[in-house]
């Protein structure tokens, strides 16, 4: 069976049916080649207040479903992800311009959340709590009811289905607004598996659209809480849109990523795990290393072996040949990034590495003799990008790496692993990972920053999604009723 045939794709899907959208059409193309590989129903404001109210509806039954019930839907939708992995991964290549094995690492996690969610609908919801009456006292964790979730370009599968997946076990329903340069991989992949799964009718609707649909969507009384990933600046957008209309928002935003190289790093491998982190994805991802810290010991052979390493990493369309980096998604994105990189070396930094691009196609890239105050390393670049910035001693370092609004990820590379630790307990980081590069993920783990980066971990493993996509209520209970003075 193919899941993603052609003839589906030309309307906005409510998970009952594909329904012709009011928002009509728009091709959908491959950043790597230009070329149109499909066509994808295009929703607007209209479409929204129909899905949400569809999705209140069908909530009401799906919350009193039981969990039996829930879970058997999520664990046929895993199953359904791997399955189909190869089709959906070679839409991931195709429409995002990621390389084979990160296509792999999307399919492979989008199964593991649907697992985990599975489990998560017989988990736990509430605790019971002393009362100075005679009478029993609970806290209980029910539905929100109507779930938003706006999905970036970039991890597309992953960045939704993480969201959708432990919503719907937990009893809700959801209206999805994936980018809609990566509409198919990142929305009609997750509504086509689940319709295959065996879903019932209304509760997942995908709506592909621009800045008017997120608005519709935040605004909608119907929804409850919002789940947004993306850039810092829409995210800020989101959240004060969520505050008037008194609803969470739960906001995963950028960040600008610093690796610690401390004087006593394996330099070989301090430099394969630099690369990874910097240029994975081209760059494109909100942990990506953005600034690379390195003791001044190290720092002259960090730069040369990381640069030698940019030069030789191949650079092409990955749906055609054997690549380590893909396209950047689109001309603006690529224009921001040379920007950054030329404003950087007209500032006093030098190329070691790359700085030209072909196309959508950017070389990685290494900046040496950079400053706090470089543009590329001030700033989150989401690109292939590596500025190196040297520091004498620890006081040093934890200056430089503090000296950001973001607080997402923190890689530290160091022999002594209990001098890194002590190191990351004075940096603000909503991840660290000691011994590895910036870029992890896991279904099981609770994930967010801080800061710029977003309002702290909501998501990953069961106590974090419990909280993000439940409401508590307090629910007492007496055998009679209670008598008063009047």
């Amino acid at each position: 069976m193919t899941l993603l045939d052609a003839t589906t794709w030309q309307g906005t899907l409510h998970s009952d049916g594909w329904v012709e959208p009011a928002g009509g059409s728009a091709p959908v193309r491959s950043p790597a080649t230009g070329e149109e590989i499909g066509q994808i129903g295009v929703a607007n404001a209209e479409d929204v207040t129909r899905a949400c109210a569809r999705a209140a509806a069908a909530q009401r039954v799906w919350a009193g479903t039981g969990y039996a019930e829930r879970a058997a839907v999520l664990r046929r939708a895993g199953h359904l992800f791997e399955r189909h992995a190869a089709e959906i991964g070679d839409w991931i290549v195709r429409e995002s311009g990621s390389i084979p094995p990160k296509a792999g690492v999307e399919t492979d996690t989008a199964a593991q959340e649907c697992y985990e969610a599975a489990a998560l609908a017989s988990h736990p919801l509430g605790e019971i709590i002393p009362s100075a009456q005679p009478r029993l006292s609970l806290a209980r964790r029910l539905p929100v009811g109507v779930v938003g979730v706006i999905a970036p370009f970039n991890f597309p599968l992953i960045l939704a289905i993480r969201s959708v997946a432990p919503a719907l076990a937990l009893g809700n329903a959801v209206v999805l607004k994936p980018d809609p340069r990566t509409a198919v991989c990142g929305g009609v992949s997750i509504a086509r598996v689940f319709e295959e799964a065996g879903l019932p009718a209304g509760l997942l609707h995908v709506l592909p659209g621009g800045a008017e649909v997120g608005e519709a969507l935040v605004a909608d009384p119907n929804v409850r809480v919002v789940s947004f990933t993306g850039s810092t600046a829409a995210g800020r957008s989101v959240g004060e849109a969520a505050a008037r209309h008194l609803k969470r928002a739960h906001l995963e935003l950028g960040g600008n990523s610093a690796l610690i190289v401390l004087d006593d790093a394996d330099l070989d491998l301090a430099v394969s795990a630099a690369a990874w982190g910097s240029f994975l994805h081209q760059g494109q991802i909100c942990m990506t290393t953005g600034r690379h810290l390195v003791h001044e010991s190290l720092s002259e052979r960090y730069v040369e072996l990381l640069a030698e390493k940019a030069n030789h990493l191949p650079v092409g369309d990955p749906a055609k040949e054997q690549v380590a980096l893909g396209p950047i998604i689109d001309e603006r994105q690529r224009d921001k990034i040379h920007a950054l990189v030329t404003s950087s070396v007209d500032a006093g930094a030098r190329l070691a590495a790359g700085g030209t691009y072909e196309g959508l196609f950017y070389r990685p890239t290494v900046l040496t003799d950079v400053t706090p105050t470089t543009p590329a390393y001030a700033e989150e670049v989401f690109g292939p990008v590596a500025p190196v910035i040297t520091f004498a001693d620890q006081d040093e370092v934890v200056q430089l790496a503090r000296q950001t609004e973001y607080g997402l990820s923190l890689g530290i590379l160091s022999r002594d692993v209990m001098r890194a630790m002590a190191l990351a307990d004075r940096i603000p980081s909503g991840i660290v990972h000691i011994n590895d590069q910036t870029v992890s993920d896991e279904a099981v783990a609770p994930f967010g920053g801080v800061g710029a980066s977003g309002t702290g971990a909501r998501f990953g493993g069961p106590a974090a999604n419990v909280e993000a996509f439940t409401e508590t209520q307090w629910l007492t209970v007496r055998g009679d009723i209670a008598r008063y003075p009047f």
